[in-house]
């Protein structure tokens, strides 16, 4: 479909809008009139305001908040279909909150006229702090997301209480976790994370997601999509109901997808399953089963340098191959479409599949009238590799220092041989977080703990590639490459064990008749972990490292009015050190060892954060603002180093340290005349507080970096989202700005910054037959088409030569980096039933 038949179906939609605007007074008047004139069993429930919530029982910092959770029950008049209530703050942008710290989220108002396909990164692109990036319209190929310059493998992802994040890591693969339709809401607190939260690696706050609970009558949900790029994508859902004469009721739900590449060749083919069962009674008893399953099968997107983007763009394909290539040609700009023998670069040998299947029981038991358990369990499994290929001469193959000839099925090719070469990891992580809250008058007591151990399996084994380019096993796991000695050949080959102890208590305290509560919190992170490293002539092959945090937190916050509230809160976070420090790995050098050189003795990185806010809140208006401090010790630091030869390895180092200020701040109102605006704002100023130490060649030294703003953090970003809908038609635009971010902490290269805007058109038929509520949508993305670099993958020290400290020069290195998707439209027809 032409982005010009596109814009005039949008076009069509916003004129049939606007013509209709005269009539939006008198609809609104009807449709109060309809409301008032109602009988009882059809009118809504009352509202809840914010000065009506109980006082006696006060929201701890330290525990998810069960209104954060549910909040848009608030404002519930009427079901517009897919959960959309039609009068949430901001268009689903807002929620109300009584959190004595920062706290903004999305609900089903704003997920439910978004594009489907759309991952829970992409849906917090406007709230305040958030910059995210993706590469593809349907977010198949995952995304990154920085919130106060942090970015996500900084920040703990739970979903239904259970975490995202790679155990190893610590990353987050947003296109793997959940299907948009079944999202509740999406909570972001920026600051810090709860006592309770299953992470080790939370310096930086938490992203919460919870899914809807099954319906009480038997229904369901589904929706079609199809857009640019041939994105195709299903979904569906049945709901059972209440289950014969029990209170047992579920869902189940699938969902496809696919899509061609924008840049380059190569596709996305996504297979998602989802279920929940709840059970509750009596009062505030409760059991529910969330399982997620995902398979996905991709091709990877290069990254690019500077220089590359700013000669080539989003680059061309290459029609005969990298060996066709002449002088100055892209080769990295885009993998290619046609395989030569030798070409390493071929689209089919960056596939990137994975399996994933999650599993959590978040329950909660009503032992006395004072006294509730709340216990998640939860078993976290992942399969699967990011491809890469290797050209070698089999006769010739390392085995840490020694060389020795490798064999496939008995045979050792002459010459130089094409190999896969992909990194495999598989996951086994069970869990169980555990509390009581005891309540009693003006005093609430949590205590509980975590508990988890996980094993993670990592190897790098070479296999063998068929004469067209295309790599005999997709896992990797087959086919593989055979050493003299008996022993199949690795880049890496480890395995890790981590036990994670973590008790926690907090206690709340609710005066002057719930004006004020005083909130105190500590939490002990005990964290073991245990490595082998199978690779020969390692430093070390057994690794044993124990880390010991105590985390205190406490806030305040005021009730001034029932519309107003101040808030004082601070916070101790950590984040451990990624596991890949621990182990040498990569190729051999004579006389330096492997090209990744482990540093068991890294330091978790603290951060100490300070906040103090106020907040609006009445039946129209919501409202916050949000002062920050950060202060990091130890910051953790990947280190690129260059000898004498021009052959580079790396290591992982505590950076030393960096603090941060700025200003959160967002409005949203509820809808007057039809129409819901939301605004958010941040402004940030984080500086790096050490020099950090650089080394090329026999030369070591130290950089200038003390007093330079700190990479990957934007000063200013501005969001913005307009809402129209009058319960037939509706309309939404919503823009992001960020400014420029360095990618060195020389701040000597950095992407500029760019706006970004998308819109959104649909009209609600009348019901037809089982379908309630057949709605047709139309998504356009990056309407302006803006090019732009969207994210740094990987910041360096300095990209041009600089002399340092002690006057040595010091080579530079290019940061590399993402280049953001496109404009696309993606068109939806759906319908609860």
């Amino acid at each position: 479909m032409s982005s010009k038949r596109h814009f005039s179906v949008l076009a069509c939609l916003i004129c049939s809008t606007v013509l209709s605007s005269p009539l939006v007074a008198l609809a609104d008047t009807v449709s109060e009139k309809k409301a008032a004139g109602s009988t009882a069993k059809s009118q809504p429930a009352k509202e809840t305001k914010p000065s009506q919530q109980k006082a006696a029982l006060p929201t701890m910092m330290g525990q998810t908040s069960p209104t954060d959770e549910n909040v848009e029950v608030r404002g519930h008049t009427r079901d517009l279909g897919d959960g959309d209530t039609g009068r949430a703050f901001g268009g689903g942008l807002m929620t109300p909150t009584d959190s004595p710290k920062s706290v903004s989220a999305v609900t089903r108002d704003y997920i439910a006229k978004q594009n489907p396909a759309l991952n829970p990164m992409q849906l917090l692109q406007l709230l305040p702090g958030a910059n995210v990036s993706d590469t593809d319209p349907l977010g198949m190929t995952g995304g990154n997301m920085s919130v106060r310059g942090l970015t996500e493998s900084q920040m703990g992802f739970t979903l239904e209480g259970f975490p995202i994040n790679d155990i190893g890591n610590f990353a987050v693969y947003p296109q793997e976790i959940v299907d948009a339709e079944n999202l509740k809401t999406v909570r972001l607190a920026q600051g810090s994370a709860d006592l309770d939260s299953p992470h080790i690696s939370a310096s930086g706050g938490v992203v919460d997601m919870y899914m809807i609970d099954p319906k009480k009558t038997m229904g369901g949900h589904v929706d079609m999509t199809y857009g640019s790029y041939n994105a195709t994508r299903g979904f569906a859902r049945f709901d059972t109901g209440y289950i014969g004469n029990t209170n047992l009721r579920a869902y189940f739900s699938y969902s496809q997808a696919r899509q061609d590449h924008w840049r380059g060749p190569g596709w996305e083919n996504k297979k998602h399953g989802e279920m929940k069962i709840v059970n509750d009674w009596g009062d505030g008893n409760r059991i529910s089963l969330a399982v997620v399953g995902n398979s996905l099968k991709n091709n990877a997107y290069p990254n690019v340098t500077k220089a590359s983007w700013n000669k080539w763009g989003i680059g061309f394909d290459n029609p005969v191959g990298s060996s066709g290539l002449v002088s100055g040609d892209p080769p990295n700009t885009v993998y290619e479409r046609h395989y030569v023998k030798g070409d390493s670069n071929y689209y089919k040998m960056r596939p990137n599949p994975f399996t994933n299947i999650y599993a959590s029981m978040p329950s909660t038991f009503k032992l006395t009238d004072h006294l509730v358990l709340t216990e998640t369990p939860y078993f976290w499994y992942g399969y699967g590799n990011g491809g890469g290929a290797y050209s070698t001469n089999m006769s010739q193959m390392s085995y840490g220092s020694q060389t020795l000839p490798g064999s496939i099925n008995g045979q050792t090719p002459s010459g130089n041989v094409m190999l896969y070469n992909p990194s495999l990891t598989e996951t086994y992580r069970p869990g169980a977080t555990t509390k009581l809250t005891w309540t009693a008058g003006i005093n609430r007591l949590m205590v509980g703990y975590w508990f988890e151990y996980s094993k993670q399996r990592q190897t790098s084994p070479y296999s063998e590639v068929s004469s067209d380019g295309t790599p005999l096993s997709l896992w990797g796991d087959s086919n593989n490459v055979v050493l003299s000695n008996g022993q199949t050949a690795q880049y890496r080959n480890t395995l890790t064990q981590t036990q994670v102890h973590t008790p926690f208590i907090g206690d709340s305290l609710s005066l002057l008749h719930g004006k004020l509560t005083l909130d105190a919190g500590l939490k002990y992170s005990i964290v073991k972990r245990r490595g082998t490293n199978y690779l020969p002539d390692v430093g070390q092959k057994y690794v044993n490292t124990n880390y010991y945090q105590a985390l205190p937190t406490a806030a305040i916050r005021y009730k001034i009015d029932t519309h107003n509230q101040v808030f004082v809160s601070v916070a101790t976070n950590y984040r451990m050190p990624q596991n890949y420090a621990l182990y040498d790995s990569g190729t051999y050098q004579a006389g330096r060892g492997y090209s990744t050189q482990a540093n068991p003795d890294q330091k978790p990185e603290i951060s100490i954060s300070e906040e103090v806010g106020w907040r609006y809140q009445d039946d129209l208006i919501s409202s916050s603002v949000t002062y920050f401090h950060y202060n990091f010790t130890n910051r953790l630091f990947t280190q690129t180093l260059v000898n004498e030869r021009g052959q580079t390895w790396t290591t992982n180092i505590n950076g030393g340290g960096e603090h941060s200020d700025g200003v959160d701040a967002e409005i949203g109102t509820r809808p007057f005349h039809h129409v819901r605006p939301y605004v958010s704002f941040e402004y940030l100023h984080a500086v790096t507080d050490s020099n950090l130490p650089v080394s090329s060649g026999s030369i070591t030294d130290y950089m200038h970096t003390k007093g330079k703003a700190a990479p990957q953090a934007p000063a200013y970003q501005v969001g913005f989202g307009l809402d129209y809908d009058d319960g037939h038609r509706f309309a939404g635009f919503n823009l992001k700005y960020v400014a420029k971010q360095y990618s060195t902490f020389m701040n000597d290269e950095h992407i500029p910054g760019y706006v970004r805007m998308n819109i959104n058109v649909g009209y609600r038929l009348p019901k037809m037959g089982i379908f309630k509520s057949p709605t047709i949508r139309l998504n356009l993305q990056n309407i302006s088409n803006e090019r732009y670099l969207s994210w740094i993958n990987g910041t360096q020290v300095n990209a041009k030569s600089t002399t340092g400290i002690f006057g040595n020069t010091i080579r530079g290195s290019s940061a590399t980096y993402k280049i953001a998707s496109p404009f696309a439209a993606i068109a939806t027809i759906s319908s609860d039933f």
